[in-house]
């Protein structure tokens, strides 16, 4: 027979079960990785600062990420999660690049300093393959040499993840200093250059009023028509001379 005696009636109900314990896997330890990273910034991002989010001991991570660089790969590898790029349309080849280079700078613009971290990625994992798959298909869909499609994908990419770490610094500034924001600070360089001695500086003085777009991205916008027309002025030549989209090719 148990010694054990009955709860209380009015006991019982304070008796809670202990919470489940979460499993630690690295799918959480990227989440909060993320959360380390919009709070603190890249810098402060480290393997301790991110067992101390999860509330473990530092050593427990190592069980799922050997270290700092490959919980970076983790967290470039889902900027492309749930991303299906479309399939490559000869007719609409210039709206879907243009769409891919909008929804990549959305995406690294999700968090704090993640297009510091694009830039230091490697697009090769397997996670990866498949959007990069797309992405060249669709330029060699275009019509372009394949030097030059080889070439476009890295060129937009670096275009892409060089804009949206420049904002990303500019917010950390407005942040941190309190920085005068956009539309003034883009109303005082065009002054700035409007007020050079034209003859000194004709081209810029000339130029004051087209300093900077009204916004960051009208600015994109722009950067990207400009990538995307030489593109086509590559896959116009191609056309005009009777090649396909696997002719070889060279600088002129």
């Amino acid at each position: 027979m148990s010694d054990e005696l009955p709860a209380l009636p009015w006991e019982r109900s304070r008796r809670r079960a202990a919470p489940a314990r979460v499993p630690l896997t690295a799918e959480r330890i990227v989440d909060a990785a993320y959360a380390v990273l919009d709070r603190e910034g890249y810098e402060k991002l480290s393997m301790r600062q991110v067992a101390a989010e999860l509330g473990v001991a530092v050593s427990a991570l190592y069980t799922h990420v050997s270290g700092k660089d490959e919980l970076l790969e983790l967290m470039y590898i889902r900027l492309f999660k749930g991303w299906e790029l479309p399939e490559p349309d000869p007719a609409r080849w210039r709206e879907q690049v243009a769409d891919f280079a909008r929804e990549s700078r959305g995406r690294l613009l999700e968090h704090r300093d993640l297009a510091r971290i694009s830039m230091g990625g490697m697009p090769f994992s397997p996670d990866v393959l498949p959007q990069m798959e797309r992405l060249f298909s669709l330029f060699r869909t275009a019509g372009l040499p394949d030097y030059v499609a080889a070439a476009a994908g890295d060129i937009i990419s670096t275009f892409i993840d060089g804009f949206a770490y420049e904002e990303s610094m500019w917010e950390s500034r407005q942040r941190e200093s309190d920085q005068t924001a956009w539309p003034d600070m883009r109303a005082s360089l065009r002054q700035y250059f409007a007020d050079l001695p034209p003859e000194r500086f004709p081209a810029l003085t000339a130029l004051a009023d087209h300093m900077l777009p009204e916004s960051r991205d009208e600015r994109f916008e722009l950067g990207m028509e400009i990538i995307i027309r030489g593109l086509a002025s590559f896959a116009e030549e191609t056309a005009r001379n009777g090649g396909g989209a696997g002719d070889a090719g060279g600088g002129s």
